[in-house]
């Protein structure tokens, strides 16, 4: 069993000792060897004072100027050490002071040199968390020692010794992907193996290859993952019914992209006599099956979601576990379930309660089918056809209605893939239309009403939370929009909102650039994070303002995200655990499945341990899912990136259209807007004048022509060249441009005057 020192300190928090023993069942140590590696880094760890040993247990020491963080290092040979905490300095690293560590190492870093308003502060490596790199993307070359490996990326600043295998003399040249057999030890450079020959060039060989060796994402899974995935039992037992809600006799549909989708989550619903709706949503409850700690926990853990690499998918579970719990018509299946009370009048919620279940689907219907039978043009039964009309003629608007007047807004972005039932990883809702839109509206309720529960019981709990954009961002936004005419204004100056965007997004829908402005708009959008404390959602407009109180989270996937699947686990735990009393001796209980539990616990729901043990799981959790989630959207940006690059490569030579998007003092951006491809004019290819940078306005200006290229000006730019591998397109200007104004002009003096004082 192999595993990082990063997962084995994630066990310790606190002051807390942990016996030799808890940490060989949490790191899944089972064999001899594995067992001897534990021991192995807990002596290391010892040694170097970053555990200390009591009574045959260990507890970690914290020092004030020892910090954690991840490596980000140039071509050039210097690095910096980028710490989570928001608001933290990064911290300069000198070459010589990395300890073999690498770009994009997690590292724990000694303060050496504090920093001041000049400068960085300075550090060295201590001590290696976690390796970023198990592979990497290289060519092979000769020496006259034997063959050696040169990583494609400039930022990783060795190379590796390959040992030696029948085929390398074939491969000098050749694009290969190299599993790291040992990292740099002392004088001793690493050492790798090849593990495949993708191809004479990063062009020759598949866009999916290059994108899976590059982030290390696995393509199948071990063997002892496999055999526990097809061991699990294929009906349910009456002890597995044990405490669940029986919903079988409601009549339950499931909706999905097309009928062999892997389902998730379904819907029921009941309108009450006074005029309520009473609706279910109700998802696959895959943490019964996947217990912590074992292979297939850890194996999900580490894989941390499902990776979608166009028709490529690498599953975050096997196909065993999807087929045994996906919810297909005619089969009991355990599940989660939300039944909301919804006032029918208003769409507002009143009250909601959860529990475990058991349900059957009745039919699953795709998208398209549903929408064919609402608009009559395909049969269905009729109580399936009056839930689709209450649905999603009466109760889905309602709640969207109930979003929008929050200030929540949706991105037109057409052609965007859309894999959850939720928001995903995009951090907006998209415009889907149809039924996928309505069903979205009712999931997000989902995720709201188990983030709200989390938090009214004070349990430990993985949110999701989104900060606001930064005003200079969305400044630069507004700036281009001026440039096209556009007035775009924030409500509050130097105050984003959920409801700024809102009023964006439909003044952008009657311009005549609205792709590429709601494309901008998305990039000015903050990551979303996973978080043990809740927060604010930017892009739900959730926590902010009236809803100050209202959280969110992720639950919906718990087949295709680590994160839903440990929610899930959380609520088990409370379903099973909770304690609906201060005392068994007092009187008064509250029900811990009911919403109307919150604001009345004064109380530790689940018991010490428990609670202590699921809170020092999460800390530790929420930064590998976060890692993981970046890495997800970073190989999807890759292959988005490298299929563009072919298609542009294609077209060398050619003229398109396009509009100036960012503008530096070494050349401006251009997009493409009928293909969202951009590439950068370089300023040394402006050869009719010299061109100087005015940072105010946002311009380039040309010395004797008073030709300017400002954000938002329309020019016909023709491609240049293209870099491939690293998706850099290079273009040319053919025409447009825009006459520099007189304040264009005077601005010369005042930044130069500027730079004079």
């Amino acid at each position: 069993m192999e595993f990082s020192i990063a997962t084995l300190l994630s066990n310790f928090s606190d002051d807390k000792l942990v016996a030799p023993k808890v940490l060989e069942k949490k790191m899944g140590c089972q064999d001899e060897a594995s067992l001897n590696q534990l021991q192995i880094a807990l002596d290391a760890l010892e040694r170097i004072g970053i555990l200390i040993k009591e009574r045959g247990k260990y507890r970690r020491v914290y020092e004030e100027d020892v910090v954690e963080a991840k490596l980000r290092c140039s071509s050039k040979g210097f690095c910096f050490a980028i710490q989570e905490v928001e608001g933290s300095e990064d911290i300069y690293v000198r070459e010589s002071h990395l300890s073999t560590a690498w770009n994009g190492d997690r590292v724990l870093v000694k303060v050496t040199k504090e920093g001041n308003r000049k400068r960085s502060p300075e550090g060295e490596v201590r001590l290696i968390l976690e390796r970023a790199n198990p592979s990497v993307l290289a060519r092979v070359k000769q020496n006259e020692t034997g063959f050696r490996a040169v990583p494609l990326d400039d930022r990783l600043l060795f190379e590796l010794d390959l040992v030696s295998a029948e085929n390398l003399a074939d491969a000098i040249d050749y694009l290969v992907h190299v599993e790291v057999l040992r990292y740099p030890l002392a004088t001793k450079p690493p050492v790798g193996r090849v593990a495949r020959i993708l191809g004479s060039n990063a062009e020759a060989a598949a866009d999916t290859d290059i994108v899976c060796c590059k982030h290390d994402l696995p393509q199948s899974f071990p063997a002892d993952v496999l055999s526990q995935a097809e061991a699990l039992p294929q009906k349910l037992e009456k002890k597995d019914l044990k405490h669940r809600k029986d919903l079988r006799s409601l009549l339950t549909l499931a909706f999905a992209p097309d009928g062999s989708y892997n389902q998730e989550n379904a819907i029921t619903l009941e309108k009450t006599e006074d005029k309520q709706w009473h609706l279910g949503i109700h998802v696959t409850d895959v943490a019964h099956y996947v217990q912590p700690d074992e292979p297939l926990d850890r194996e999900a853990r580490k894989r941390g979601m499902t990776v979608y690499l166009g028709d490529m998918v690498v599953q975050m579970l096997p196909d065993a576990i999807a087929s045994r719990c996906s919810l297909v018509p005619g089969q009991d299946r355990l599940a989660i379930s939300v039944i909301f009370t919804i006032d029918s009048a208003s769409g507002q919620l009143v009250e909601y309660e959860i529990h475990p279940s058991v349900i059957q689907v009745d039919a699953q219907l795709s998208y398209q089918q549903a929408e064919a039978i609402l608009d009559r043009h395909q049969d269905a039964d009729p109580p399936v056809m009056e839930m689709l009309s209450q649905l999603f003629f009466e109760l889905s608007p309602a709640v969207k209605a109930q979003r929008f007047a929050r200030g929540g807004f949706e991105l037109n972005l057409p052609g965007t893939q859309l894999h959850y039932s939720d928001e995903g990883t995009l951090g907006a809702i998209v415009v889907s239309g149809g039924v996928r839109s309505l069903v979205m509206e009712l999931m997000l309720l989902f995720n709201q009403a188990v983030a709200s529960h989390l938090q009214g019981l004070f349990l430990p709990a993985i949110y999701r939370v989104q900060a606001p954009p930064d005003a200079e961002d969305v400044q630069e936004l507004m700036k281009l929009a001026s440039n096209l005419r556009m007035d775009l204004r924030l409500e509050q100056e130097d105050v984003v909102t959920p409801r700024d965007y809102q009023r964006f997004t439909q003044m952008f829908a009657t311009s005549g650039s609205e792709r590429v402005l709601t494309y901008l708009l998305q990039s000015t959008l903050k990551p979303c994070t996973y978080s043990t404390t809740g927060g604010s959602h930017f892009g739900l407009a959730l926590g902010a303002g009236e809803q100050e109180d209202v959280p969110y989270t992720h639950c919906l996937s718990p087949l295709r995200r680590y994160a839903d699947l440990m929610v899930s686990r959380i609520l088990l735990e409370m379903f099973e655990k909770g304690r609906d009393r201060r005392t068994t001796r007092a009187k008064d209980s509250v029900n811990l499945r009911h919403s109307s539990s919150h604001g009345n616990i004064n109380w530790n729901v689940l018991p010490p341990d428990a609670q202590q043990e699921l809170e020092a799981q999460l800390s530790g959790l929420v930064v590998h899912l976060n890692e993981r989630e970046k890495l997800t959207i970073d190989a999807q940006a890759d292959l988005q990136g490298l299929k563009k690059a072919e298609l542009m490569k294609e077209r060398t030579g050619e003229v398109f259209q396009g509009l100036i998007t960012g503008v530096q003092s070494y050349g401006f951006f251009v997009e493409i807007e009928d293909l969202l491809v951009e590439g950068l004019v370089h300023v040394s290819s402006l050869k009719d004048d010299w061109y100087e940078f005015r940072s105010r306005h946002a311009c380039l200006v040309g010395r004797k022509s008073r030709v300017s290229y400002r954000l938002g000006d329309r020019v016909e730019v023709q491609v240049k060249s293209v870099d491939y591998y690293r998706q850099q397109i290079d273009l040319v200007i053919v025409g447009g441009g825009s006459e520099a104004s007189n304040e264009d002009i005077e601005a010369e003096n005042g930044e130069l005057g500027e730079m004079d004082e």
